[in-house]
């Protein structure tokens, strides 16, 4: 089953390559903006599409500017379901958006795979209210089989400004292992983990491409980084 694993990731990146670059090229052109006219690019996402801010934030290679939606209400490092309850929850994301001040020229990121639930559709309009872009990344195939389970009723992909395509299945485990009942090896962690990759790379050549170069933070556990990381941290990590 190991080959199958590898099979089903690489024919998902490759299908995200074949039918998303372009989108991706736009998110990624966004942000660039964004830092170059002095906005901020907000990412955040729930459950287990938390791992996505994390790919973005705070890590080697990563975009120094990039301001992490990240509560603990909206992970798993507190209770198994706590997150899948909060996300349901109308107003929390907007307490979030005044908390965090997204503001008119910002760039909001959120990734949820269904996209259905309250917590991504009222973030997007929430922050699209305030004049900001949304960027959604999410499954098509999931959203459009599910009804929104939220008071405006609609899903991330119907108010999203840009929408990125993961590229998975409805349920997001795609494999059938004999002897299993369930289907297993969601695709959405590995496809968003690429997406990410893919936005911060092309983000980065736009703003040195304007001339500027973009902050980059190098492994913490690298020899003599400290200090280029420490600087950074000092100019883009006060998020409040």
């Amino acid at each position: 089953m190991v080959a199958q694993v590898f099979e089903l990731g690489c024919s998902v990146v490759q299908r995200i390559q074949e039918t998303q670059s372009q989108h991706i090229v736009d998110a990624a052109k966004a942000v660039a903006s964004c830092y170059l006219h002095g906005h901020s690019f907000f990412v955040s996402g729930s459950g287990h599409s938390h791992t996505l801010t994390e790919e973005f934030y705070a890590r080697a290679g990563g975009l120094a500017f990039v301001k992490p939606i990240l509560t603990t209400e909206l992970t798993l490092t507190e209770h198994p379901t706590k997150s899948s309850y909060i996300e349901r929850l109308d107003g929390y994301a907007a307490i979030l958006a005044d908390l965090y001040r997204i503001e008119a020229e910002d760039v909001v990121l959120i990734a949820s795979n269904s996209g259905r639930n309250a917590y991504p559709v009222e973030l997007a309009l929430e922050s699209k209210k305030r004049g900001a872009t949304v960027i959604a990344i999410t499954c098509t195939t999931h959203s459009l089989a599910t009804t929104p389970r939220n008071k405006a009723g609609k899903r991330l992909m119907e108010v999203a400004d840009i929408v990125i395509d993961n590229c998975g299945v409805t349920g997001d485990s795609a494999l059938s292992v004999p002897g299993v009942p369930a289907a297993m090896c969601p695709t959405s962690s590995i496809a968003n983990a690429f997406i990410a990759q893919a936005i911060t790379v092309q983000a980065a050549a736009c703003i040195a491409s304007a001339g500027v170069e973009p902050p980059v933070f190098i492994s913490l556990n690298s020899e003599g980084t400290e200090h280029v990381n420490d600087d950074l941290f000092r100019r883009y990590t006060r998020l409040y």
